[in-house]
């Protein structure tokens, strides 16, 4: 065996120890389904097919063919390699304590200051409120409800992100 895996873009071979790139997305990480990219070109060839919302390529380094022997037998688990890039605060450092390095996508967009939208139903809370207690809800109630849910989002969010995930999941509300 000559090669590690084939590029699932261009089927171009990736050979044990070449660096190969991955998407961040977890869906395209799945075991079964896992993609592997023999260049940042073929990885953004997949985003149309895909249409992820937000995504880049994380550069990884191929194992060994003894390594690779040694995951399919069952001993030992992939060896894989984030590089970081300076000043990339954001992701976590990987398993081996290299930093992460983001080499495709957006920048986070900032928090907007200013004025701020309503994030909550206005007619369904005071349904609720209404139904449930028999109680009015004055409008007065929106904005530091909304301002909470804000607050409880961005927490959330740092939660995410110090698991090194960009998808917010409910138990990232605990």
């Amino acid at each position: 065996m000559e090669s590690w895996k084939r590029c699932s873009t261009c089927k171009k071979d990736i050979a044990f120890e070449a660096t190969y790139y991955l998407c961040n997305v977890s869906t395209c990480r799945r075991k079964r389904t896992g993609m592997f990219f023999c260049s940042v070109d073929c990885w953004e060839a997949h985003l149309p097919l895909m249409r992820h919302r937000e995504a880049w390529a994380e550069e990884e380094k191929a194992p060994t063919q003894a390594q690779w022997k040694a995951e399919q037998e069952g001993d030992d688990k992939p060896t894989r390699r984030v590089v970081a890039s300076p000043g990339s605060s954001a992701s976590p450092p990987a398993k081996d304590g290299a930093p992460r390095r983001r080499v495709v996508g957006a920048k986070p967009t900032p928090v907007p200051e200013g004025p701020r939208e309503v994030l909550i139903v206005a007619s369904r809370l005071k349904h609720f409120i209404r139904e449930t207690w028999g109680f009015n809800t004055s409008e007065g109630v929106l904005e530091p409800l909304s301002e909470e849910v804000r607050r409880l989002c961005m927490k959330a969010v740092e939660r995410a992100r110090e698991d090194g995930r960009k998808t917010v999941l409910d138990r990232d509300f605990d």
